[in-house]
């Protein structure tokens, strides 16, 4: 297979160098050309079509959300929001998720050295996935790295068996690249007195509060970006905010949720695996997993530990997929109980809870 080609569209030249040295230092990405404002850009997909696209939001003669449509509607090709980290680049992304666009990244910017190649990780990994959807269907509905890390720097695997009985059922639920628009569709089917969900979607810090905020206005439950502390009732769902990771923990018959610095577990923070740990070890039989469309393999482990503990497990089915790399990889470690497509998932939850 060859290489990935990106074009890389923003205004500020600072970035576009950033991004072109990030991207090209992985060696299954090309970055194939770098442009100013949408105007350059279209005349690059005329010499050479790209594979992805990067794009700013904010550009001069033509903003990116007005790019963005004409390029799903003219010549749809998988694009990456490139956005800063204000309130309203924040809002301005979500908005371009559901205008079409895979996912997010946050424009890089200079920092120490893990930083850097932290971002450089996760900038390489949003660009594989991008290039892995069918962005037609989408729409219409070997560079050495830092060591992948299990869950294990965060919490450690329980050993006991032993747990206070409860009745109360917790849903935790892992997704990635396409995960926005599944979990939207996941929650709204949930009513007002639905069982508590804590979700980890993998997204850069700050762009969740804005997430959350969408989802609560669509929702009959209450969405909103956890808070360490916060507890899991009924009729509420917790999403991990971006760039920490989530845990569930329990104190007596009380659930409720740590936020937690660390480093990237499963090349992910927040991790799934993380999350789906913490509900085997302080919720067991009493929870219900669920994984979603995502590239790559967090939240698999996590899962096998949860159907381990007694928890009912259910993954996305690959058509329903934008990408199927998570469940994918939980199906083949045997640690889900049933496979569903995205509109079932949640009868299935409640179904079982």
């Amino acid at each position: 297979m060859g290489k990935i080609k990106v074009l890389i569209v923003d205004d500020s030249a600072v970035v576009r160098q950033t991004l072109a040295d990030l991207l090209s230092s992985d060696p299954s990405i090309e970055v194939i050309a770098t442009a100013s404002d949408p105007f350059v850009a279209a005349s690059r997909i005329q010499e050479q079509v790209p594979d992805v696209i990067t794009l700013d939001i904010e550009m001069p003669h033509m903003d990116g959300l007005t790019f963005l449509q004409k390029i799903m509607t003219q010549h749809p090709i998988p694009v990456i929001i490139c956005s800063s980290l204000s309130e309203h680049g924040s809002d301005t992304a979500i908005r371009a998720l559901e205008l079409g666009a895979v996912d997010i990244i946050t424009k890089p910017k200079m920092g120490t050295k893990q930083f850097l190649e932290e971002s450089r990780i996760h900038i390489c990994d949003v660009v594989k996935a991008a290039a892995q959807v069918s962005i037609k269907r989408f729409v219409s509905r070997k560079h050495e790295v830092e060591p992948k890390l299990s869950a294990d720097v965060i919490i450690a695997k329980n050993t006991s068996k032993a747990m206070i009985q409860t009745t109360e059922k917790v849903v935790v639920v892992g997704a990635s690249t396409g995960g926005t628009e599944a979990l939207r569709t996941f929650l709204e089917y949930f009513p007002l007195d639905s069982p508590g969900i804590v979700i980890v979607q993998h997204m850069p810090e700050n762009f969740t509060t804005a997430f959350a905020k969408r989802l609560d206005g669509l929702c009959r439950l209450t969405v909103k970006e956890a808070e360490d502390g916060d507890t899991v009732i009924r009729g509420r769902a917790l999403i991990a905010p971006g760039n920490h990771h989530l845990l569930l923990k329990r104190s007596g018959a009380r659930y409720y949720v740590e936020v937690k610095d660390g480093p990237l577990v499963s090349r992910h923070r927040p991790s799934v695996d993380v999350l789906f740990r913490s509900a085997a070890r302080y919720a067991g039989k009493n929870s219900v997993g669920v994984i979603m469309t995502g590239m790559g393999d967090d939240g698999a482990k996590g899962m096998l530990e949860l159907k381990e503990a007694g928890a009912y497990t259910i993954a996305q089915d690959e058509k329903s997929c934008v990408v199927f790399g998570m469940p994918q990889e939980a199906i083949k470690l045997g640690a889900v109980e049933k496979v569903l497509p995205l509109q079932n998932i949640a009868a299935g939850v409640l179904h079982h809870c």
